[in-house]
């Protein structure tokens, strides 16, 4: 598209697009999120544009939003807790709230990273929404994160969140015990041209990994995973015995 007719599509003069290429001036929530329709990029720079003015999330990883909101298809493997994509509000600020307390976050960057997760969550919402695979230590659906309600009520979201098409979900058994493997969360995005982007993270730092070798490593480590842990009805009716627990 030329100036004027990107101008056009999202209601703005031809010379105030230019000035925001060029620099000469800052963008608003309203403009990214009006370029982001016109241009059909999902929520890419929404979330970039977020991710770019807020302190407290983890380098890397505001980028790494960005590209999972154009991905055709998103495969996650988390070890320790619900994957973010999957949290309820209530868990996703019981874990900010804890780390408020502990001193490593502020009020407003917990409240913020709560916002920044529900604006991703959005792609669930689309008409075509990405095919979303996703595999859970058992570890996460047992630990207990802001209490027994909490953990009931996002049990049950996992549930429903399995029985939507797009959605395949597995959870890897503590029986799988040394056999898993990756140790820490591993995320494969892949977009529409085929080609395929990691992400892991470290306790202080988020790492998009575009590395060929590496890639293709963790797409055998995932299939392989895949083959090895229930899926289906045997994922969901661990979730119900975990949910009877609480």
């Amino acid at each position: 598209m030329t100036q004027q007719e990107l101008g056009a599509k999202m209601g703005y003069s031809d010379s105030y697009i230019s000035a925001v290429e060029t620099g000469r001036k800052s963008t608003s929530l309203k403009f990214v999120r009006a370029a982001d329709k016109a241009l059909g990029t999902g929520q890419t720079l929404e979330l970039m544009w977020v991710g770019m003015r807020r302190k407290g999330f983890l380098e890397g990883f505001p980028e790494h939003a960005a590209q999972e909101a154009r991905a055709a298809t998103i495969r996650i493997f988390e070890p320790n807790l619900i994957p973010g994509l999957f949290q309820t509000k209530a868990y996703a600020a019981a874990r900010e709230a804890a780390a408020v307390r502990r001193g490593s976050s502020t009020q407003d960057q917990a409240d913020e990273r709560v916002r920044f997760l529900v604006t991703r969550q959005r792609l669930f919402k689309r008409a075509e929404p990405p095919v979303i695979h996703a595999v859970i230590d058992e570890s996460g659906i047992r630990r207990p994160v802001g209490g027994a309600a909490i953990m009931r009520e996002q049990l049950d979201y996992l549930v429903e969140m399995a029985s939507r098409d797009h959605v395949i979900f597995q959870v890897a058994p503590f029986s799988l015990a040394e056999h898993a493997p990756f140790r820490s969360v591993v995320t494969l995005l892949t977009f529409a041209d085929r080609s395929v982007v990691g992400y892991t993270e470290s306790a202080d730092q988020g790492y998009v990994v575009r590395d060929d070798k590496t890639v293709r490593m963790w797409e055998r480590a995932y299939d392989r995973l895949q083959s090895e842990v229930p899926t289906g009805a045997a994922a969901v009716d661990l979730l119900h015995r975990v949910r009877k627990e609480l």
